[in-house]
């Protein structure tokens, strides 16, 4: 018999048995555990789990019916995806392209899971390159006066392809607080700057001011606080009182691909789960 393979993720209060209990309801459905990882956090009282398995039991909407039963008495917050399934994902760019460039490449070349559907920008720098990978480009210009229409055409392209992540890859646009709210736990943010320093406007130049000698970058889950969400991934990269304010610019985009790589990769596995401001990472 053919087997489907899933990623199970579930986040509950901490108690005894649950490892043996979601191990018992697996095998009851003929599950074979491929992988396994767990976290319970003390301060919380929360436990998270991430499980990778393969199901003689091959509909997805029966598995998910009994897994909510399953899952009630223990009060679990659970996430059930099929494991070779890419993540239908939207990539939104202003006119810094080098994050943009970076994961084009590395999902053409099969090192993310992941389903580009479009790009959408306020700027029309990037057409040419979204077409050279056969990706729709929308777009959309934002002023002080269109951006509730601006983001409500957004948000249509979202919905219409279907998009489980939204990659700000640097997006220089404020979203509002509704959209943010509309995009909650799936859409991530690079910053560039080791958050919480420097948040806001020009980090670099404000790591410039302070003569900093690491500059870094920042994945985090877009919240309604700016730059404030639970954070992903971070990396940093060494400067000296010789780097002018482009020395660490050019020095950042590095930083800034590689951290925002390793954020949307880890997400589309389903390896990170939601911790209140922070977030448990399963690598």
């Amino acid at each position: 018999m053919n087997h489907q393979a899933y990623i199970l993720t579930l986040s509950c209060p901490d108690r005894p048995g649950i490892v043996h209990a979601v191990s018992g309801f697996l095998l009851e459905r003929g599950g074979n555990i491929e992988e396994a990882a767990q976290y319970n956090d003390r301060a919380t009282g929360l436990f998270f789990m991430r499980v990778r398995f393969a199901c003689e039991l091959s509909d997805p909407l029966e598995l998910r019916a009994q897994l909510q039963v399953f899952a009630e008495p223990f009060q679990m917050r659970c996430g059930l995806h099929a494991a070779d399934a890419p993540m239908r994902t939207v990539i939104m760019v202003s006119r810094e392209g080098h994050c943009l460039n970076d994961l084009l490449f590395r999902w053409k070349t099969g090192l993310l899971p992941l389903d580009i559907r479009a790009i959408v920008s306020n700027h029309r720098d990037f057409y040419q390159l979204a077409a050279s990978y056969n990706v729709p480009f929308h777009h959309i210009p934002v002023s002080a006066a269109t951006k509730a229409q601006a983001e409500a055409r957004q948000l249509e392209i979202i919905d219409a392809e279907g998009a489980e992540l939204v990659v700000l890859a640097r997006y220089m646009q404020v979203l509002s607080d509704d959209l943010c709210r509309k995009l909650e736990g799936r859409a991530i943010n690079i910053h560039h700057s080791f958050l919480p320093s420097f948040k806001g406007a020009k980090p670099y130049y404000q790591a410039h001011e302070r003569g900093v000698k690491l500059i870094g970058a920042t994945a985090h889950y877009v919240t309604a606080a700016l730059d404030e969400g639970p954070i992903i991934e971070q990396d940093v990269a060494r400067a000296d009182h010789s780097k002018t304010v482009e020395d660490l610019t050019a020095m950042g985009r590095d930083t800034e691909s590689q951290v925002l790589a390793r954020a949307v990769k880890w997400h589309s596995e389903h390896r990170v789960l939601q911790n209140g401001h922070k977030t448990v990472i399963f690598k």
